[in-house]
């Protein structure tokens, strides 16, 4: 296995921060975001094209775009719209569940 990095865009942190405060606060949405650009092991993606390959959710394809973008081997997500990916040969795309990659990272 390669290295794991995180990759993220400004539309993908500004959603986290959204969701974080809806069920939080929003300094807590803040502060998790911040923790999240802290790491040196995220990526800030710029994402220059839109692939709209997620039908059943669009707003799902922030994730997609952004993955695509930092040229990622996977994504790892539970979301059952991300099972589009599995029918489209290119760009090529692993879903991969969160039970899986703690699986995967287990093992190195």
């Amino acid at each position: 296995m390669g290295s794991i990095s995180l990759a993220v865009t400004t539309e993908i942190l500004l959603e986290y921060t959204e969701i974080i405060s809806q069920r939080s606060t929003v300094e807590i949405g803040r502060n998790v975001t911040q923790l999240i650009l802290s790491l040196s092991k995220t990526e800030r993606i710029e994402v220059k094209f839109r692939f709209d390959l997620i039908k059943a959710d669009p707003d799902d394809n922030k994730f997609v775009d952004c993955a695509i973008a930092a040229n990622a081997q996977s994504i790892v997500t539970n979301d059952k719209h991300f099972k589009e990916l599995k029918k489209i040969d290119f760009p090529r795309l692993k879903v991969v569940s969160d039970q899986e990659f703690i699986d995967i990272i287990s093992k190195n």
